[in-house]
């Protein structure tokens, strides 16, 4: 089986999904060259699980990545490009997130403001500044149709994010977090409409209720089985999926 891409960088990478994405794909028989695991404190406290599975895979390549710092999106750019040595990014997985249990009665406009910081405008930063790179890679492949071998972005998502379903809001309100979740939505199907034809896929994943920091231990799904599934989606998504909206078992989730 084929390497799912050659290089690949995860934003959050420090813990939950993001962690177990970059030890899977890390322990996988045709693991990708360059696994660029990203966070904000790399060598902080908080990145300690981080670096001890970097000092186990040579492919894991550590990069200080804060989303909502331009500056620091700009540095990892950079920081990335000197390992790729002239190649392009196959994969971008934008995974950092935040959570926020706001209602109505509860909610103010600070609390909305950072949700929509870090959900929206951190990976549509990412995105704009690694822009070049995923297009380097989408020409460089000289493949056609579209694939994460080829160039792609992954929008981890939510369904408690989905208008169509809007699932609970009563049991789950979450004003900031589903609101900027939705926002990221929208953004997702722009960029598949606009990157379609450089030959960039773009597509959004919801992972499940997993077993994480914001997921909590209620959550009946553990993380290594959510990303399992996420890989194996990944590895088979194509033009024909560009612009989905999917779950982790690969299943349609309405926008």
């Amino acid at each position: 089986m084929a390497a799912l891409a050659q290089s690949v960088l995860v934003t959050g990478s420090n813990r939950g999904i993001g962690l177990e994405l970059v030890r899977q794909l890390a322990a996988s028989p045709q693991a990708p060259q360059h696994i660029f695991a990203t966070c904000r404190e790399p060598d902080g406290p908080s990145g300690k699980a981080l670096r001890e599975l970097a000092a186990q895979h040579p492919s894991i390549k550590l990069v200080q990545l804060d989303t909502v710092s331009l500056p620091s999106i700009q540095g990892a750019v950079q920081a990335v490009e000197s390992h790729l040595k002239g190649q392009g990014l196959n994969l971008l997985i934008n995974n950092a997130g935040v959570s926020s249990h706001a209602t109505l009665q509860s909610v103010d406009s600070q609390e909305m403001l950072a949700a929509f910081t870090t959900n929206v405008i951190g990976p549509l930063q990412v995105t704009k500044e690694f822009l070049p790179l995923l297009e380097k890679a989408a020409k460089g492949l000289g493949k056609e149709g579209l694939s994460c071998s080829r160039a792609a972005i992954i929008n981890v998502s939510t369904k408690v994010g989905s208008i169509g379903l809007c699932l609970g809001v009563l049991e789950a309100p979450m004003y900031p977090y589903r609101a900027s979740k939705a926002a990221q939505n929208m953004m997702t199907r722009c960029m598949a409409a606009e990157l379609k034809d450089k030959g960039i896929l773009c597509t959004a994943i919801h992972p499940g209720w997993v077993k994480t920091d914001m997921g909590t231990e209620k959550a009946p799904l553990t993380v290594e089985h959510s990303v399992r599934g996420i890989l194996t989606v990944l590895a088979s998504l194509s033009q024909d999926t560009t612009d989905a909206f999917l779950d982790w078992k690969g299943n349609s989730v309405p926008w």
